[in-house]
């Protein structure tokens, strides 16, 4: 999904994963509760250095981010509960 161009658009990062199949649950999750989201670092992982390492992330660019808008936030990380990766806001 794609968010619409806003001025003061805030985004949140709910998932951070190099795991390419968590990532697509992650994302399924988000598009069936409707919540908007876009990936950052997801094209650009085999571009730069030797690739994806066996952690599926790329040393250079680092993990697969999930950003929702800032008010989805709480919404997105109640639904990512549970699922593996486990929701950006689990890592403290």
């Amino acid at each position: 999904m794609t968010l619409p161009p806003e001025a003061d658009l805030k985004l949140v990062t709910v998932v951070r994963a190099g795991d390419p199949a968590s990532i697509a649950v992650a994302k399924s999750v988000l598009q069936s509760a409707g919540i908007d989201f876009v990936t950052k670092n997801e094209f650009v992982q085999d571009l730069f250095g030797w690739g994806r390492f066996p952690s599926g992330t790329n040393l250079f660019m680092g993990p697969i981010e999930l950003q929702v808008r800032e008010e989805d936030a709480q919404d997105a990380l109640e639904l990512l509960k549970g699922t593996n990766p486990a929701p950006a806001g689990d890592e403290e």
